[in-house]
């Protein structure tokens, strides 16, 4: 996964986005392989994992995940859900977690070589344009095999490498819960 096997990685994980990506491939992605087959190719610094919550009801599917990515190796970054109500009068919810991502990238860049977006979305093609003028590497790992395509073009054309997520699932992917 990486070249230079004494470098200094991090990975930031937009979960949503992640998610979708490996859903829209009809995959399931198994965290353990993930972190192991970065361990085992570089000095992983650190796994961030970040996605946003809801708050107060009793049983929220992602909360699992979350736990076990926090007793597991991974520096889980979470905010509430925020509801709100459309033009149209609907309600929606929004977790953005795009500024939390970017504030870490930035803030970790001097003590790394190599930073791991997996997400595709365009908003971080700043961000990754600012730690690259730091000096270090940014591989972005997302598809472009689903319909539509789950990265943006100017995020892919910025990273130093693209990454196809489906290219990884025979090393971290596992078998999909029926």
């Amino acid at each position: 996964m990486t070249p230079y096997p004494t470098e200094r990685t991090a990975l930031f994980i937009d979960g949503a986005n992640l998610y979708s990506a490996a859903k829209s491939l009809n995959a399931d992605l198994d965290f353990s392989k993930l972190l192991e087959m970065y361990r085992s190719n570089g000095v992983l610094v650190r796994a961030h994992y970040y996605t946003a919550v809801i708050e107060g009801e009793e049983f929220s599917p992602i909360k699992p995940l979350v736990d076990w990515l926090a007793y597991n190796g991974f520096s889980v970054v979470t905010k509430p859900v925020k509801r709100f109500t459309d033009a149209q009068g609907h309600s929606r919810t929004k977790g953005n977690m795009d500024i939390e991502i970017a504030v870490d990238m930035l803030e970790l860049a001097p003590h790394l070589d190599h930073m791991v977006l997996f997400s595709g979305d365009g908003d971080f093609r700043r961000a990754v344009q600012a730690v690259q003028t730091r000096g270090v590497r940014v591989t972005v790992v997302s598809t472009v095999k689903s319909q539509p395509p789950m990265i943006a073009d100017e995020l892919r054309r910025q990273a130093d490498a693209f990454v196809e997520l489906q290219d990884l699932l025979p090393e971290i992917g596992r078998a999909r819960a029926t």
